[in-house]
């Protein structure tokens, strides 16, 4: 692996700009789960695997209209984990390659975390929303605010025990943010604005390097649009490493925080 890891050094000193593709395997080294299959959903949320409820049930917007205070339970519950959890050292070391580079970084991420923000990224595509954000389940012409209210979510049960947050402008139910499962009224504003900033960037980079991080395929929207970009690409992830025949750069079979600490380790000794 050492081979590879000098590789990946290699690729990012030749670079001048760096695109961080980030999926959920990101989040696992912070302590964050993944919902890697049905079992690993329901071992954290074991109210949810008592009633039979899965992962794609929970989190669509019929949720908070048949139950609200369990969906909010379900989306309080990571809103709390979220805010109370530290990204790990990764963040850093990924935000520290991109400063020595003159176009600097971007990401293009499907995590609704809130955790390249509160690692000082700038510049920042969130795919499918931000949890930190939230709009009404009506479709009223609210529109889209931050999150204010702090959950108090019995965990036992996967119930929110606090007021369910309301829109402000009817008063209607409010619900995250974020893209759901079978999910037609998601209010993509954030996102479509920062999306011509990004595709702007990547025009204006000629040695373009992609690093992706914790991408899986269930839902490969990350690892295709990595793919698709110019340049070489660095793929860390633990279970599902291979790059296609067509891509150039390396494959690194990795958590994110081990292969990101030894690249540093590499390029700090140069």
């Amino acid at each position: 692996m050492s081979k590879e890891l000098e590789h990946a050094a290699n690729l990012i000193v030749n670079a001048d700009g760096l695109l961080i593709c980030a999926g959920a395997g990101m989040g696992v080294d912070s302590g964050l789960p993944d919902f890697r299959g049905e079992e690993g959903f329901w071992n954290a949320y074991p109210a949810l695997k008592t009633a039979g409820i899965g992962f794609q049930q929970i989190a669509r917007p019929y949720a908070f209209l048949s139950n609200p205070e369990q969906a909010w339970g379900f989306y309080g519950h990571r809103l709390k984990l979220y805010r109370d959890t530290t990204p790990h050292d990764g963040y850093r070391i990924l935000r520290e390659m991109g400063e020595k580079l003159s176009h600097g970084a971007f990401v293009f991420t499907s995590n609704v975390d809130g955790h390249f923000q509160r690692a000082g990224f700038n510049r920042i595509c969130e795919l499918h929303g931000s949890i930190h954000h939230m709009q009404c389940i009506d479709g009223c012409e609210g529109g889209v605010w931050p999150v204010s209210f702090v959950p108090n979510v019995d965990e036992d049960q996967c119930r929110l025990v606090t007021p369910l947050p309301r829109c402000p402008a009817c008063g209607g139910v409010a619900r995250p943010n974020v893209l759901m499962f079978w999910d037609n009224a998601w209010l993509s504003h954030r996102t479509d604005r920062v999306r011509p900033q990004l595709e702007s960037w990547l025009e204006g980079v000629e040695n373009l390097v992609t690093i992706e991080v914790g991408a899986g395929k269930a839902i490969p929207t990350i690892r295709q649009f990595a793919q698709r970009q110019k340049g070489a690409l660095i793929r860390i992830n633990l279970h599902d490493p291979e790059l296609p025949s067509y891509k150039t750069g390396v494959s690194l079979q990795m958590g994110g925080l081990e292969a990101l600490q030894k690249i540093e380790a590499i390029l700090a000794r140069r």
